[in-house]
C-alpha cells in the first residue's frame, strides 16, 4: 500500500474573494480591474507639476520669493498621497455570505413571505431597521446573498457591496466608501489648491516676462507655460465643482448615491437620519471620526489540503545513554535497508519486525507439539531392540 501524506497549502484570503478587484503587493494593494483613467490621473498631475516646477519655479524664486517653490513642493506631495491612500485602499468591501449562511437566509425569507402561488411575483426582500427614530430598509443582494447594511450598495463595477457607498470614481481607479471617503475629499480639495496656485503664478510668470520683453515674445519664449495655462483651466472648474459639490454634501451628512437616488428629499419626504442638522457635526463626523477596520481582512492566511507522497518517519527509541533498551521499546526496521548494515543483520521488507529482547528479560518457553513432547519424555520407545537386550542382560 502506497502511504499518503496530506500536506497543507498556505494562501491568502485575497487570492481566494470573489469580484472585480485586483490586487497587490500580497494583498496590500486593492484598485479595481479598470485602471487606465487612474493612470491618466497621475499623468496629468505630474506632468503638470513638472513642467511648473522646471520652467516657473527658478524664475519665479529669484524675482518673488523662495517659498513659492517650496510651498508647492509640500502641497504636490499631499496631493499625491491623498490620491494614493484612495486608490489603493480597501473603501469598505462587505464580504459575501458563506453558503451556510447564504441557504439559512434564503429558509427564513422563504419562511417569512410563506409559499408564492405560481404565475404571481414574490414580495420583495427586505428588512426595516429603526435609526434615530426613522425607518429605514435594508435590501437584499441577490449576488452577496445578504441584507446589505444601512447606506451600502452594490458595486456594478467591482462586483462587490461597499458600505456608504458614495460612488465609483474612475479617476482614482476605485470606490469611494466608508474607509477612504475622507481621502478621496482631501485629495479633491488639495488638488483644487494645487491647480489654482499652478494656474496663479503661471499667469503671474507670463505677466513678469510680458513686462521685460513683450506679451508676444513671452508667449513664444515660454510655450510650456501657456500648456499649463490651459491644461489648469480646463481642469480648474471641474476639479473645483468636484469640490463645491461633496462640501455640500458633507455639510448634509449624505452620500452621492443618496442624492442621486433622492433617498432623503423624495416623495415621502424623509428625514435623513445621519444627519446631526448641524454643518460643523456633520463636517467633524465625516472628516474626523474614527478610521473603521477593513472587514475584508484580505491578508488572512488560509490553509487547503492537498496530497502527496508520504515521508517514512524516523524510528524513536528511549534507550538512555550507554544504558540497555527498556523493555518496552520497540525497534522498527526502515523500509529500506541501511548501507551500512550488515547483510546478515539486515531484515526482510516483507517480514514484519520482530521484538527485541533486553539482557535481563527471558523468552517463554515455546509451546511443543504434544506428540513431540511424549517422544522426548520416554527414550526408550526410540532405543533399537538390540540394544535393550544387551542392557537386559
Amino acid at each position: 500500500m502506497s502511504a499518503v501524506m496530506v500536506t497543507r497549502k498556505v494562501t491568502r484570503k485575497w487570492e481566494k474573494l470573489p469580484g472585480k478587484n485586483t490586487f497587490c503587493c500580497d494583498g496590500r494593494v486593492m484598485m479595481a480591474r479598470q485602471k487606465g483613467v487612474f493612470y491618466l490621473t497621475l499623468f496629468l498631475i505630474l506632468g503638470t507639476c513638472s513642467l511648473f516646477f522646471a520652467f516657473e519655479c527658478p524664475y519665479l524664486a529669484v524675482h518673488l520669493s523662495p517659498a513659492i517653490p517650496v510651498f508647492a513642493i509640500l502641497l504636490f506631495l499631499f496631493v499625491m498621497a491623498m490620491l494614493l491612500r484612495t486608490s489603493f485602499s480597501d473603501p469598505g468591501v462587505l464580504p459575501r455570505a458563506l453558503p451556510d449562511e447564504a441557504t439559512f437566509i434564503e429558509m427564513e425569507i422563504e419562511a417569512a413571505n410563506g409559499n408564492v402561488p405560481t404565475g404571481q411575483r414574490p414580495p420583495p426582500r427586505i428588512r426595516n431597521v429603526q435609526i434615530n427614530g426613522q425607518i429605514v430598509k435594508l435590501k437584499y443582494c441577490y449576488t452577496c446573498k445578504i441584507f446589505r447594511p444601512p447606506r451600502a450598495s452594490h458595486c456594478s463595477i467591482c462586483d462587490n457591496c461597499v458600505d456608504r457607498f458614495d460612488h465609483h470614481c474612475p479617476w482614482v481607479g476605485n470606490c469611494v466608501g466608508k474607509r477612504n471617503y475622507r481621502y478621496f475629499y482631501l485629495f479633491t480639495l488639495s488638488l483644487s489648491l494645487l491647480t489654482i496656485y499652478i494656474f496663479t503664478f503661471d499667469i503671474v510668470h507670463v505677466v513678469l516676462r510680458s513686462v521685460d520683453s513683450g506679451f508676444v515674445s513671452t508667449i513664444r519664449d515660454t510655450p510650456c507655460t501657456v500648456l499649463e495655462v490651459l491644461v489648469c483651466f480646463f481642469t480648474l472648474w471641474s476639479v473645483v465643482g468636484l469640490t463645491g459639490f461633496h462640501t455640500y454634501l458633507i455639510s448634509l451628512n449624505q452620500t452621492t448615491n443618496e442624492d442621486i437616488k433622492g433617498s432623503w428629499s423624495g416623495k415621502n419626504r424623509v428625514q435623513n437620519p445621519y444627519s446631526h442638522r448641524n454643518f460643523g457635526k456633520n463636517c467633524c463626523e465625516v472628516l474626523c471620526g474614527p478610521v473603521y477596520p477593513s472587514v475584508l481582512n484580505q491578508r488572512e492566511l488560509l490553509q487547503e489540503e492537498a496530497a502527496g507522497p508520504a515521508v517514512p518517519a524516523a524510528p524513536e527509541t528511549s534507550a538512555g545513554a550507554g544504558g540497555p533498551e527498556s523493555s518496552t521499546t520497540k525497534t522498527t526496521a526502515p523500509l529500506i535497508p541501511n548501507e551500512h548494515t550488515p547483510e546478515d543483520a539486515r531484515p526482510s521488507i516483507a517480514a514484519p519486525p520482530e521484538r527485541s529482547s533486553s539482557p535481563g528479560e527471558e523468552k517463554p518457553p515455546a509451546p511443543q507439539d504434544p506428540a513431540s513432547s511424549s517422544s522426548s519424555s520416554s527414550p526408550s520407545r526410540e532405543t533399537d531392540p538390540a540394544q535393550a537386550k544387551e542392557k537386559t542382560q
